[in-house]
């Protein structure tokens, strides 16, 4: 078992230090961020990826990277238990990890790339609840945060998959919250926009801030910092009465496009 003996927050507290945190998608972007905000508030804070390296992953007394492939039920159960041995009872999930596979309804590969989005951005969240559960019960004051996506309240062409999955989660956390209310547990959803990602590294500079002017109400792409600091705030133990919610964190684009 580790070594840490952290000592619980109380109820009303608006702290984290010492609660075990599993963050999935860790190694760059919103992920990254949300790892960086937990530990730099005191967390002991695990992040899963599928591009850590399984022969040297970083380990600490608050922080260890477990390479893990979410769509594969034995590695997220084999994580789960890595950090639960080494940090302790998993606290805190955040549901980050996530593909976006643009692909066309009428393309001969559809299919590969539905069910893979679907896999990755969906179910994969289930598995990582399911495997963390019996610790997020345990206290009465389990946090779980799933992010899905704006694509989750709206949609766009060609990435139907991507849309689906995400309006998913959206249905997931709601359905969660009501299932698990009873227990302390709180679940919800964030829902990023426009934010500088992997996923948007691609799209030039000159087109986001044409984007960003004509869609947002704040005029810019976001940085993952401002969702990762909005995931530690619903994650503290004083954000009790906060369940269900999908929340936007978008620069104002849907309050502008209503």
């Amino acid at each position: 078992m580790s070594q840490n003996q952290p000592v619980r927050s109380p109820a009303g507290s608006r702290s984290v230090a010492g609660r075990v945190v599993i963050v999935t998608g860790a190694a760059s972007g919103i992920g990254k961020a949300t790892v960086e905000a937990f530990r730099n508030e005191g967390a002991l804070v695990a992040g899963l990826d599928v591009t850590f390296s399984a022969d040297s992953p970083e380990s600490s007394s608050d922080h260890v990277e477990l390479a893990c492939d979410v769509s594969n039920d034995a590695a997220v159960t084999s994580a789960v238990d890595t950090v639960r041995n080494q940090l302790g009872p998993i606290d805190i999930l955040v549901n980050n990890a996530g593909v976006s596979l643009p692909t066309p309804i009428a393309d001969p590969n559809f299919e590969d790339g539905w069910l893979r989005s679907l896999d990755i951005n969906l179910t994969a969240q289930t598995r990582m609840i399911r495997a963390c559960l019996d610790d997020l019960l345990r206290l009465g004051d389990g946090r779980i945060v799933n992010i899905a996506s704006t694509e989750g309240l709206g949609g766009t062409a060609n990435i139907s998959g991507y849309t689906a999955s995400k309006h998913g989660v959206v249905g997931l956390t709601r359905s969660l919250a009501v299932e698990l209310g009873k227990s302390g547990v709180t679940v919800n959803a964030v829902c990023p926009g426009p934010i500088n990602t992997g996923m948007t590294q691609e799209i030039a500079d000159d087109h986001k801030a044409i984007f960003s002017r004509r869609f947002t109400a704040l005029r810019r792409y976001g940085d993952p910092h401002e969702v990762a600091d909005l995931i530690v705030s619903i994650s503290l133990p004083s954000a009790s009465y906060l369940t269900g919610a999908i929340i936007p964190v978008d620069g104002g684009m849907i309050a502008r496009n209503q």
